[in-house]
């Protein structure tokens, strides 16, 4: 007792130098407190997200590892590469994975997966009746299937674009793109809210009956109503066709102002798309198998099937982001093989949403770490002269017969009180404006990313930086996307994701603006952690210093 007591008397005796101990101290405990605050904010944020996160994964054919497989050796004699087979590339891109929809649902199996959902599409033609949304002028029938067929994307179906958005059949383009789902889990865009029935009512789930529901768009430019029939045709054989009823018309928010009709194909147009349940469109594909025939384009050469080509798409949906992880090994253990990757557009959108605050953390961290290691120095050389100047009263104590380690103690009980109090005020003025600075700091960091993003697509002589293709094509800006280029946030809109990745683009990022909690307990906790710290470091010098006087020395020698 007699310590502390002693302690508090020396402190009040010497108030200015304490005094400056303590702004000291301050300053460094609202920096480490703002620092720590800005970390707690990010993992706060991280642990909020991924706990009302629904995660989605879907397993698709890693092409990139087939190309590698593909490629012919270096090595051979007279270092001949050989050729590229391009039967088997045609081969290979013919499935957009190539996965039956046996083994989609024995891979739903797995432990880790909560629900699974999935849907099959098919690219179909109309007729005079019912025509597709065309912002270009019509043209004779004859020549659009010629000047169609064998090429434009509606060709590239068979190459398995991601969704199938292209058509996924060989030899014609498609005027409508057919999605049969497997339940209404799997009609995301009405899950999610910005697709929505504005009359008649959605098919019943699972019937196989030939129900269809259609844009509000194509009813209107086809002058269609609930109840009306259509008749759709394959585009391989004209005279396969079939009918579906309309029992529902939609509107989808996500659509606005991306709809085009592009190289001959008004399948990847979404107010093109029919939907329906995959009960019935299954009836249609396999109507199509039984009336397969193999055919000769006259044009190119070459032979193809006219049955009808299916994309399926495979959904698991997962409780906790946690299950995600075990997910892959577990479809590894059903056998799935390495020719595929599982990825999560969940985790892998959530992860770039918190690339500037993960950035922020990081600077936060090194600052810190500065902070501190720059805070003990001052404070161990401020403690050095405080021993040096209080010689002489050393010297009296232990000659009076106080213990080595009681004066040390006293020194250090000066320090930790002053530090501790410096610190508590600290954390007031951190605490008041952590949420405020880390926003500031986070502004600057999410500026900073866009400007770089903005950067790398100017290198690239895309105008704006808006890394559309408005700059990659020569500044077309295709229908119904502006005058500004066009960026590839609006395209992933249209075509997906994966269409935006496949030419080096990146979808438009929702990143974390702002954090509304930065202060709890654990900050608290923390800086007490850091008041000790400051205390034992420049402690210890004291210590050494008092255990190194002699009493007698100190009084004899006293000036």
């Amino acid at each position: 007792m007699y310590i502390i007591k002693n302690a508090f008397r020396c402190i009040s005796r010497s108030v200015g130098r304490n005094l400056l101990i303590g702004i000291i101290v301050l300053v460094i405990a609202v920096s480490a407190c703002l620092g720590l605050s800005i970390r707690q904010a990010a993992e706060s944020a991280r642990a909020e997200a991924l706990s009302g996160m629904v995660v989605t994964a879907t397993i698709s054919f890693d092409r990139q590892s087939a190309m590698e497989n593909m490629r012919p050796p270096t090595g051979g004699e007279g270092g001949d590469r050989g050729s590229f087979d391009r039967d088997q590339f045609s081969q290979m891109m013919g499935s957009s994975s190539g996965l039956t929809l046996e083994e989609y649902q024995k891979y739903a199996t797995a432990e880790s997966v909560e629900d699974f959902y999935y849907s099959v599409s098919v690219s179909l033609n109309g007729n005079d009746d019912v025509k597709p949304v065309s912002n270009e002028a019509e043209e004779e029938e004859d020549d659009t299937t010629s000047s169609n067929k064998g090429n434009g994307f509606g060709g590239m179906g068979g190459m398995g674009f991601p969704g199938g958005g292209f058509g996924a059949i060989r030899g014609a383009a498609s005027d409508f793109k057919v999605v049969g789902y497997s339940s209404e889990k799997a009609m995301t865009a009405f899950q999610e809210g910005t697709a929505s029935i504005t009359d008649g009512a959605v098919f019943t789930e699972g019937t196989a009956e030939m129900q269809c529901i259609i844009s509000s768009e194509l009813a209107a430019y086809n002058t269609l109503a609930v109840g009306d029939t259509i008749t759709l045709a394959n585009p391989n054989k004209e005279e396969e066709t079939y009918t579906l009823t309309v029992v529902g018309i939609y509107t989808d928010s996500s659509a606005n102002e991306q709809s085009f009709s592009m190289m001959g194909s008004t399948s990847t147009d979404p107010a093109n798309q029919i939907y329906m349940s995959h009960a019935a469109l299954q009836t249609i594909v396999d109507a199509s198998a039984e009336a397969n025939e193999t055919v000769k384009d006259e044009d190119t050469g070459r032979s193809y099937e006219t049955a009808l080509k299916t994309d399926l798409s495979g959904t698991y949906v997962f409780a906790a982001p946690e299950d995600y992880e075990l997910f892959e090994q577990q479809v590894r253990d059903l056998g799935l093989d390495d020719s595929y990757t599982v990825t999560s557009s969940d985790i892998a959108a959530f992860e770039q949403s918190l690339v500037p605050l993960d950035n922020l953390s990081s600077m936060a961290q090194v600052y810190l770490i500065v902070i501190l290691i720059i805070g003990a120095i001052i404070l161990v050389v401020l403690n050095i002269f405080n021993v040096r100047e209080r010689k002489y009263e050393i010297g009296v104590l232990t000659a009076m017969g106080m213990k080595k380690w009681k004066v040390s103690t006293q020194f250090l009980t000066e320090i930790f009180a002053v530090t501790l109090a410096a610190v508590i005020i600290g954390v007031g003025v951190g605490a008041v404006f952590s949420v405020p600075v880390t926003n500031a700091l986070l502004a600057d960091q999410i500026a900073s990313q866009n400007s770089s993003a903005s950067n790398r697509e100017e290198a690239f002589g895309r105008p704006g930086g808006d890394g559309g293709f408005g700059g990659g094509m020569g500044g077309m800006t295709p229908p119904g996307m502006g005058g500004s280029g066009g960026g590839f946030g609006d395209m992933s809109q249209m075509f997906g994701e994966d269409f935006v990745t496949m030419f080096g683009g990146d979808a438009s990022t929702a990143y974390v603006t702002s954090v509304s909690s930065a202060m709890n307990l654990t900050v608290v906790f923390q800086m007490l952690g850091i008041a000790l710290l400051l205390t034992v470091v420049s402690g210890i010098v004291s210590m050494l210093f008092v255990m190194r006087y002699e009493p007698l020395k100190i009084l004899a020698n006293r000036d």
